[in-house]
């Protein structure tokens, strides 16, 4: 991002220096700031108060920032008199995949390759049906475009339906995050609302994470899910997943 520099003329904290810190994430209509936990206070309120707007927002109309547990109520505040509002808590968790080993499974994934989008779509659409995670403010349409745009050329690889016994149970999106080698994430997981509270969701994540070993290549695994989603908070820990950070999701209001 070019030279970093520490403090400006002022003494004021430089811009640089916290983008650098900082992931911003841009699609075609959203904007996501992530791993604010590598900013200080005083840069975190300087990134509110003086230098989102360098990030030529304009009409996007989805903007979101994950603010870390370690900041105190004052930037909540801070943040919510800079038309934020809270939307959500996200837990990050984090597992080596060394540990995956392959297992026998019932499952079988089927991929953009053999199912039409359509198809896909249409089971996507019912695993969210119900979801403790907060809504998305994407439709259907926009995930799936931010989907192509983020993964690339490749995402058909990634766009994974599970089926029982020819029976669709669920979604995974298993991918490498883009400017990593071998970070694996998923996009998404879930299960359609007939097929929960049946035991599934633990073997079927683990089917996903063995596929982001074997067939993805990844050595790690960062996940992550709403505060108020335990079902899958329990998932991971059953799957050997460890927390690794929190953040409050805030959006701007528009």
């Amino acid at each position: 991002m070019g030279v970093v520099q520490n403090m400006g003329p002022e003494g004021t904290i430089g811009k640089l220096e916290i983008y650098a810190k900082v992931k911003i994430l841009k699609g075609e209509n959203f904007v996501t700031i992530e791993e604010t936990k590598a900013l200080s206070a005083e840069e975190m309120i300087a990134f509110i108060t003086n230098f989102i707007d360098d990030l030529e927002l304009g009409e996007i109309p989805n903007v979101n920032i994950m603010v870390n547990s370690k900041f105190t109520e004052e930037i909540y505040e801070l943040l919510q008199d800079n038309n934020f509002q809270f939307h959500d808590e996200m837990v990050t968790v984090y597992k080596e995949l060394n540990e995956v080993v392959e297992l026998e499974s019932n499952f079988t994934f089927k991929s953009l390759h053999s199912i039409s989008q359509h198809e896909f779509k249409e089971i996507w659409a019912e695993s969210m049906t119900d979801s403790l995670n907060a809504p998305s403010s994407l439709t259907l349409d926009e995930q799936m475009k931010s989907l192509e745009i983020e993964l690339g050329p490749d995402y058909k690889d990634s766009c994974l339906v599970a089926y029982e016994e020819e029976r669709p149970v669920g979604v995974a999106i298993p991918h490498i995050e883009p400017g990593t080698l071998d970070e694996g994430r998923l996009f998404y997981f879930g299960l359609i609302p007939s097929e929960r509270g049946k035991g599934k969701s633990m073997p079927l994540h683990k089917l996903a994470l063995q596929l982001l070993k074997d067939e993805f290549n990844a050595t790690c695994y960062i996940g992550g899910t709403s505060e108020s989603n335990q079902p899958m908070l329990k998932t991971f820990m059953a799957n050997g997943c460890h927390v690794i950070e929190r953040n409050k999701v805030y959006k701007m209001i528009s």
